[in-house]
């Protein structure tokens, strides 16, 4: 009856730091696979590619990596 060690789990410090790194991991992780984020810069990028090279391209290949990092991307 006086058991501490029949405490709820959850109700430890520990517990409710690991749940709350949990929620920060998982409002910080991508919801979209990279492949399908940012439809529209990736489209001018790829374009911009094809027709100027890759040198002529810096404006949208930067748009491209600000938007997948406003998605959560690590790039």
């Amino acid at each position: 009856m006086g058991n501490t060690a029949s405490q709820d789990v959850k109700s430890s410090p520990v517990a409710a730091a690991t749940e709350a790194v949990a929620a920060v991991v998982a409002a910080e992780a991508p919801k979209k696979k990279i492949c399908c984020a940012c439809p529209e810069t990736k489209k001018l990028r790829d374009e911009c590619i094809v027709e100027h090279g890759e040198a002529a391209c810096g404006k949208w290949i930067d748009a491209h990596k600000q938007c997948l990092r406003r998605e959560g991307f690590n790039v």
